[in-house]
């Protein structure tokens, strides 16, 4: 497979996404969904190697979202470092054509990072994920004990614990909620994810402050960074039985909760349980294969920008 060589600027406007090739011809896109759609269309069979654009005071976010979530290599600069770069190389003129131009050859000439996702961001998102799951261990415990109390006094004073913790846990998913919607790269992979059928709203929170190699990675090497590859457990003429374990537990178990739900209503994940089963698989086992092919299935709608299709999923 050959390297990609193909360097991309793009200048954005309220109304217009101007884009230049290096080497290769110019190009334009309205700057609305279906414009963007059609951008990313367009790059997506080309050998880009990189895509540059302004941060443009938030004009830019539609069009950077849907190029990150299509697994594009895009990075967002700041104008000033593209204006010297162009006065460094005479390029004084100024309109959206040639900004665009200016752009793509910044984009061979200098390289700069791809950095689709804050790492400050993902950190705050992780933040919020470990504060809701705290909140839910402690209503549970408070649940635990209001079902053993007797006592009318302690009763009345945990019932009203458990509803103050069922307000901040619905204002933790609130919060959650306002992150992702800030920040468009996780609201397009947000979208993605939960298009999969079995994927909910935590479970693709938590995917996505505690797993940001999805989509990067082969399916193999992603349910291995999990903890869902089984491992052996043999030893001379004993064949034990294989087991997962390792990885990264938190998501482990929201895959296997969210297997449980693939199980009755994904109708590819259906049929695969369901033909585990009949092989003779015990229950357990046969979630366990189920949350790995999910997690499989969504690195692969990740990682294609596409979302949830049953026939493709069918084949992995």
């Amino acid at each position: 497979m050959s390297t990609p060589t193909l360097y991309v600027g793009i200048d954005v406007s309220k109304d217009r996404l101007d884009g230049a090739c290096r080497p290769g011809a110019s190009f334009q896109a309205v700057n609305d969904p279906q414009g963007i759609r059609s951008l990313v269309e367009r790059l997506r069979g080309l050998p880009v190697a990189l895509i540059v654009l302004e941060a443009t005071g938030g004009l830019e976010l539609p069009a950077v979202a849907a190029l990150a979530a299509a697994r594009l290599p895009v990075a967002v600069v700041n104008p000033r470092q593209v204006r010297d770069f162009a006065k460094a190389v005479g390029r004084l003129a100024k309109n959206d054509r040639i900004d665009a131009t200016v752009l793509a050859w910044f984009a061979e000439a200098v390289k700069p990072p791809v950095r689709p996702l804050p790492a400050e961001e993902t950190r705050a998102l992780d933040a919020l994920l470990a504060r809701r799951g705290q909140l839910l261990e402690m209503r549970v415990m408070e649940q635990n004990r209001l079902s053993s109390c007797r006592d009318s006094a302690v009763r009345t004073d945990l019932q009203a614990h458990i509803d103050w913790l069922n307000e901040r846990i619905s204002q933790a998913d609130r919060d959650l909620g306002q992150a992702i919607r800030r920040q468009p790269l996780w609201q397009a992979r947000d979208d993605l994810q939960q298009s999969v059928p079995g994927i909910g709203p935590v479970v693709s929170r938590t995917l996505l402050a505690a797993l940001p190699e999805l989509g990067h990675l082969s399916g193999r090497k992603v349910a291995a960074l999990v903890g869902l590859a089984p491992f052996d457990d043999e030893s001379g003429r004993r064949r034990g039985v294989r087991r997962v374990a390792g990885g990264r537990g938190e998501v482990r178990a929201k895959l296997y909760m969210a297997a449980l739900v693939a199980a009755r209503r994904n109708p590819v994940l259906r049929a695969f349980y369901e033909r585990l089963r009949r092989s003779g698989k015990k229950a357990k086992v046969a979630l366990t294969a189920v949350a790995r092919k999910l997690l499989t299935i969504v690195n692969a709608v990740v990682r294609s920008g596409r979302p949830w299709n049953a026939e493709l999923a069918a084949a992995r």
